[in-house]
């Protein structure tokens, strides 16, 4: 009994330890056994980098600004993905895109800010 192609069931010659009849079959077979997770992290990475480009282009130089939030809103901002939380030791807690981040204030205003990058 000879070995078959894990993708399409053809016979397999060549080496024992062969395990697709061709690098199509390969392929076809780890991106349908992929396709489901890497869906899901696409679709996560996807509206990250929308977040940091919507706050790259609305911090200016000075490296923080005060917003409504309704700005950010009709831009696309999706509040609820941001990569890690900075809670200071006056107890605030800063959302975080990668090095962009935003404090939530009084009445719907946002304060924007940069990280400080360390040298």
């Amino acid at each position: 009994m000879g070995k078959v192609c894990l993708d399409c069931g053809e016979p397999i010659s060549g080496r024992m330890d062969k395990k697709f009849c061709s690098d199509m079959c390969r392929n076809n077979y780890n991106n349908r056994l992929n396709s489901e997770s890497t869906n899901y992290v696409r679709n996560i990475n996807s509206i990250l980098r929308k977040n940091r480009r919507i706050l790259s282009e609305l911090i200016p130089k000075e490296g923080k600004i005060n917003l409504h939030k309704d700005k950010l809103g009709n831009k696309g901002f999706n509040f609820n993905y941001f990569t890690h939380l900075y809670i200071t030791q006056k107890g605030s807690s800063y959302r975080f895109v990668y090095e962009y981040g935003y404090l939530p204030l009084e009445n719907d205003f946002y304060m924007l800010v940069i990280r400080e990058q360390k040298s």
